[in-house]
């Protein structure tokens, strides 16, 4: 590797990590709605995915979301039908004061780690963006092609954390705002509701095929 790929993967992963998505709209919500602890339990849950993809990436299996293209559809069904259910689950809440930042049992804890990473690998466009962005800074006349795709895709997981550690520090002080207004705690449930469900939407009405994403 070279400096100026390191650069370039790290400028790319920047770009693709601020464009809201699942994964920052999950983390976001859950800060606001549970505190920081809740976003940074999310966001490994979320890295874990990331690494897992990795893995797959480098090890060639992600070129099966290319060639089957009835395993992309069941990836995109599975997503539609998870971020349709956390919708529900957010409308049908009670009205209990969920900006209030609290401690989590052991239980809540691993929920929202799984949560995380359900929301990660139910994305069939993150396995494709891996398989799309490190080939193209690998460089096998420099040998160890293998370390190298692990390399790269280590800068994106840690380009991707680190930026969503400030969305989640900032979603924390929202939360602290709002937690004193009785509208806001109020209206929470359902702006957070709608948000997965105009996720839920917008994956199911998605390319039908992986050859058709960006």
């Amino acid at each position: 590797m070279n400096v100026s790929d390191v650069i370039s993967v790290a400028a790319i992963s920047l770009g693709l990590v601020i464009t809201p998505g699942p994964n920052m709209m999950y983390i976001v919500s859950r800060t606001i709605a549970q505190g920081r602890y809740a976003g940074v339990v999310s966001l490994g849950g979320v890295a874990v995915g990331a690494v897992v993809f990795v893995m797959v990436t480098n090890f060639g299996l992600a070129a099966l979301l290319r060639t089957v293209p009835v395993l992309y559809t069941s990836f995109k069904i599975a997503g539609v039908a998870y971020l349709g259910w956390l919708a529900w689950q957010a409308f049908r809440t009670d009205g209990a004061t969920v900006f209030a930042p609290r401690e989590m049992s052991e239980t809540s804890t691993r929920r929202l780690f799984l949560m995380g990473l359900v929301t990660n690998l139910l994305n069939p466009k993150i396995a494709l963006l891996y398989l799309s962005l490190i080939p193209q800074f690998v460089n096998p006349r420099a040998g160890h092609v293998l370390l190298q795709g692990f390399a790269f895709g280590g800068i994106q997981i840690v380009v991707s954390v680190s930026t969503n550690l400030l969305f989640i520090m900032v979603a924390g002080t929202l939360s602290e705002f709002l937690a004193t207004r009785p509208t806001w705690l109020r209206a929470q449930r359902y702006v957070t509701g709608a948000a997965l469900g105009v996720l839920a939407l917008l994956l199911a009405t998605g390319p039908s095929h992986p050859s058709a994403s960006t």
